[in-house]
C-alpha cells in the first residue's frame, strides 16, 4: 500500500493539534495546517516525535491560500488520501439570531463552511482519480437540528451546513471508494471549549482519526460521535 498522506486544517492547537498527532502515529505523512506559519512551525516541531509531520500554511478564509495548499501537497506528494476539515471557529456564543450581525455570519460561514467546502471541491476529485479518499468534516453537537436555539447562531447554522454539504459530497462520491463523514468532537478543553470542557483533546480527536483511516468497508454520508452515529 502507498503512504498515505493527510491535510489538516487548524492542526497547530486543540483538536487538529490532537488529530495531527495521532494519524501521524497511525503512519500517515501529515500536512498541519495553519494560518499563521510560524504558528505552524512551532506545532510541527512539537510534534516530531509522532512521525511525518509537515507544515503548510493554510488560511481557510482565503480561497488563494487553499488552492497553494493543495498544489503544494500534489507536486510533493502527487496525492491525497485524507483531508481533515478542522479549522473552525465560534465568534457569537451568547448573540441572540433577532440581532446577529450579517457581518459576523459571514465570517463564520468563510472558516466554518466554504473553506471546507473548496477544499473538498479542490482534494475530492484527486481522490475519486485514486479510488481512494477519507473526508472528514469536523462539525458539533450544535450542528445537529434538535440543537437549533436562539444564541449561538452563526455557529449553528455553519455546521447544520457542514453536516448537509458532507451528505452531499457522500453522494456524489458513491462508489469511488471515496468516504466523506462528519463528526463531533464533543465539548473539548481547548481554547475554544474552555477549561471547564470535560473532554481531553484526545477524546475530541479520536473519532477523526478512525474515520480519516476508514477501511475501504468503511461507512461514508455520516455523522459520528465517539465512533458511533448521532442523531442529524
Amino acid at each position: 500500500m502507498a503512504e498515505r498522506i493527510a491535510l489538516v486544517s487548524g492542526g497547530n492547537r486543540g483538536i487538529g493539534y490532537g488529530i495531527c498527532r495521532g494519524l501521524a502515529e497511525a503512519g500517515l505523512t501529515v500536512y498541519l495546517g495553519a494560518r499563521n506559519p510560524a504558528d505552524g512551525e512551532k506545532a510541527a516541531q512539537e510534534l516530531r516525535a509522532a512521525g511525518e509531520i509537515r507544515p503548510i500554511a493554510l488560511d481557510v478564509a482565503d480561497e488563494t491560500s487553499i488552492h497553494a495548499a493543495i498544489d503544494r501537497i500534489l507536486r510533493e506528494q502527487g496525492r491525497l488520501d485524507a483531508l481533515v476539515n478542522n479549522a473552525g471557529t465560534y465568534p457569537d456564543r451568547d448573540n441572540s439570531i433577532l440581532t446577529l450581525d450579517i457581518a459576523v455570519l459571514r465570517r463564520t460561514f468563510e472558516v466554518n463552511f466554504f473553506g471546507a467546502f473548496l477544499l473538498c471541491q479542490r482534494a475530492i476529485p484527486v481522490m475519486r482519480r485514486q479510488r481512494y479518499g477519507r473526508v472528514v468534516n469536523v462539525s458539533s453537537d450544535m450542528g445537529a437540528i434538535g440543537s437549533l436555539g436562539p444564541s449561538g447562531s452563526a455557529y449553528k447554522l455553519s455546521k447544520l451546513s457542514l453536516n448537509m454539504m458532507t451528505r452531499a459530497f457522500a453522494a456524489a462520491c458513491s462508489g469511488d471508494n471515496v468516504k466523506v463523514n462528519t463528526m463531533s468532537p464533543g465539548w473539548v478543553k481547548t481554547d475554544m471549549g474552555g477549561s471547564s470542557a470535560p473532554r481531553t483533546v484526545e477524546q475530541g480527536a479520536d473519532t477523526a482519526i478512525w474515520l480519516a483511516t476508514l477501511p475501504d468497508t468503511g461507512p461514508t454520508g455520516g455523522f459520528y460521535r465517539d465512533r458511533q452515529p448521532i442523531a442529524w
